[in-house]
């Protein structure tokens, strides 16, 4: 009885914990749409269409940017521990830029994976399945865009630009939804809070279907492009 008793609490207290973890990402989420001036939403836009459509062009760069700024995050969180946060972002940035160039491939393989495992968590999380084992879903999204990406590369590249690209356009749009609704509409609403707030398929939604669409384009650019090469 006591057992039972303890696997309850525990069921309970992981809940909880899964509830807190989505209010803060929703939180961080809503903050960068709020926190965008119009300026910053329409270039945010803007980056996003290039990123999404012609990241295939640039996704070399693309890949550098990610892995250096990773490095930086991590850089960060060890030199808290070492007593200088700035070196440790500098080092650990011009680390994984530098590691990138020479593996490119695998680097592409690995962004493939992340965002084939974003995708999957959010259909988890639109479909309002239980928040505890979305890592679920997002594992098998990661072991999809990593099979993808050794059987064909260039499918991993149309995946992890597209949805970035995707993820900075939407960004962009929304922010200039809210400012819309609360700066210029009289009396002013709270349309956007609501459904980012209040309904689970909505920022997957906007997210993945843009990405497909961005995955098909890239397809029939890149069909056209002949001496475009990994």
């Amino acid at each position: 009885m006591m057992n039972l008793m303890m696997l309850a609490q525990a069921q309970v207290e992981s809940s909880q914990n899964s509830q807190d973890l989505n209010i803060e990402v929703l939180n961080f989420i809503w903050q960068q749409i709020t926190d965008l001036s119009w300026l910053h939403a329409v270039m945010a836009i803007s980056v996003g269409i290039v990123y999404m459509l012609y990241g295939w062009r640039i996704f070399r760069v693309l890949v550098v940017i990610c892995f250096g700024l990773t490095g930086m995050f991590l850089g960060i969180y060890a030199g808290a521990n070492f007593g200088s946060q700035i070196w440790g972002g500098i080092m650990g940035l011009v680390l994984l830029a530098i590691v990138a160039v020479p593996l490119m491939k695998w680097c592409v393989s690995i962004l493939g994976a992340v965002a084939g495992g974003a995708m999957t968590g959010g259909l988890w999380y639109a479909f309002g399945l239980p928040l505890d084992y979305i890592w679920a879903g997002a594992i098998i999204g990661v072991v999809g865009g990593g099979l993808i990406s050794f059987i064909l590369l260039k499918a991993s590249v149309m995946l992890f630009t597209g949805l970035g690209g995707s993820i900075i356009m939407m960004v962009g749009v929304l922010s200039l939804l809210y400012q819309y609704e609360t700066q210029i509409l009289n009396p002013p609403t709270q349309y956007v809070y609501e459904y980012v707030y209040h309904h689970k398929w909505f920022l997957p939604v906007v997210i993945i279907i843009p990405t497909i669409i961005g995955m098909i384009m890239q397809h029939r650019f890149i069909k056209q492009s002949r001496d475009w090469q990994i």
